[in-house]
């Protein structure tokens, strides 16, 4: 399925602006329980759960290191099988998705004048 500039709807890459009144709704780095994005709107960023985010998105972005190094090897053995190449990529394809959701989230909090 495609959004109206042909882009595809199937990712976190493609969630859309989101604002409440004059202030910035904030992407969080977990869905709800069906799936749908959460968004937080706090009056400031150090409240608990934009806290909580920051944490969860560390850990993501840490994450994403440690399984990019893992594909990397797995890619660099000539004797790793299709069980493990369909594995680092599963992780790999995880781990983007997580890290483009991170930068949607940041990149929609950049100020305006900053952009």
């Amino acid at each position: 399925m495609s959004t109206p500039n042909g882009i595809p709807n199937s990712g976190p890459s493609y969630i859309p602006h989101t604002t409440l009144g004059e202030r910035q709704l904030r992407l969080l780095p977990w869905n709800t329980p069906d799936g749908k994005p959460c968004y937080l709107s706090a009056d400031h960023d150090d409240s608990r759960l934009s806290l909580l985010a920051d944490d969860i998105e560390a850990a993501q972005l840490d994450s994403g290191e440690k399984v990019l190094a893992g594909a990397k090897a797995v890619l660099a053995d000539p004797k790793a099988g299709e069980r493990a190449v369909r594995f680092a990529l599963t992780r790999a394809s995880e781990s983007l998705g997580d890290v483009l959701r991170i930068a949607i989230s940041r990149g929609e909090r950049i100020p305006e004048l900053e952009r």
